[in-house]
């Protein structure tokens, strides 16, 4: 296994332990696991989630809440159609009270 499939398993590890009705960040997954700069491998990690059904990828937003890995859902809204089934608001593909629904795992865990 290279290095790099080691950093995107422990980014999913993480993104397993999202609690339902909550977000995440890709810079705090990547603070949590000691890579404080790697917010960007987080994402290509999530945009590798696509076909692991036990990755809640659509519980990973940017930093201000925005569904920036929207595109690499199949169908058109199902990454907010997710978020919505778990009663978190999305307004033009931004989380509404961002801070009440955002997990920090570094915080949490």
């Amino acid at each position: 296994m290279k290095e790099t499939d080691n950093f995107f398993e422990k980014v999913y590890a993480v993104t397993r332990l999202v609690p339902f009705g909550r977000v995440t960040t890709y810079g705090a997954i990547a603070t949590y696991l000691g890579a404080a700069r790697s917010a960007r491998m987080v994402g290509w990690a999530m945009n590798k989630a696509h076909n692991l059904e036990d990755v809640p990828a659509h519980r990973v937003v940017n930093r201000k809440g925005l569904l920036t890995g929207k595109h690499h859902f199949d169908g058109t809204n199902l990454m907010q159609q997710l978020l919505e089934n778990e009663g978190i608001v999305v307004k033009e593909n931004q989380i509404i009270d961002f801070d009440k629904v955002l997990w920090n795992p570094s915080a949490e865990l």
